[in-house]
């Protein structure tokens, strides 16, 4: 719920922005701004100058295109609330606003494309990794079973075996000595021999 909110917020930041300083420009007109070359200058000087910090922070390798981009919007701003300060009518501001949003946006997109890519990189990441450590956890539960299954085979073979020695000693005409001597194993060492190999 919160995420589409977020989104749509991000969507329209540039044209709320836009229209703000633009409102600010008309009311700054009607408090008397109109025609005031005073006021003009000023709104000159201070975006020139906006722009120029923005030429700085974006020159060279180490360039900050964060404050390289503030400046220029700064610079952008002041313009367009200068123009639609001094002029009498709505046509030139507007205009200017427009220009403004379109740039605007066309700015952002740029970024909203990015941190498409980025989010979309990372969740494919995740899934792989998440997708890695449940075939782990599946082999591993598989291996686990298959000990549990032999070692559950084993001691039931030795449990048989050792019954059916027991059984056989208990019937009349058993002769320890007939078995030692065709050269069968002695019931510990059967037992034992089983056990080594289930380890």
């Amino acid at each position: 719920m919160d995420e589409p909110l977020t989104r749509a917020a991000a969507k329209a930041a540039p044209v709320i922005a836009t229209s703000t300083v633009l409102i600010l420009g008309r009311i700054w007109n009607a408090n008397g701004a109109e025609h005031s070359t005073g006021n003009a200058a000023l709104m000159v000087v201070l975006a020139a100058g906006a722009a120029t910090a923005g030429v700085f922070a974006s020159a060279g390798r180490s360039g900050d295109g964060v404050l390289a981009g503030t400046a220029f919007a700064t610079s952008g701003a002041l313009t367009l609330a200068g123009v639609a300060g001094y002029a009498d009518g709505w046509s030139l501001p507007v205009l200017l606003w427009a220009v403004a949003t379109a740039v605007a946006y066309g700015v952002a997109a740029r970024h909203w494309r990015t941190d498409r890519r980025d989010t979309t990189a990372h969740q494919r990441a995740t899934a792989v990794r998440r997708e890695d450590h449940a075939h782990a956890e599946r082999v591993e539960a598989i291996r686990g079973r298959t000990q549990i299954e032999v070692a559950r085979e084993g001691g039931a073979y030795a449990q048989a075996l050792a019954a059916a020695l027991t059984a056989r000693a208990a019937m009349p005409g058993y002769d320890p000595t007939a078995i030692e001597t065709t050269g069968l194993p002695r019931l510990p060492e059967l037992l034992a021999h089983d056990t080594t190999k289930e380890r």
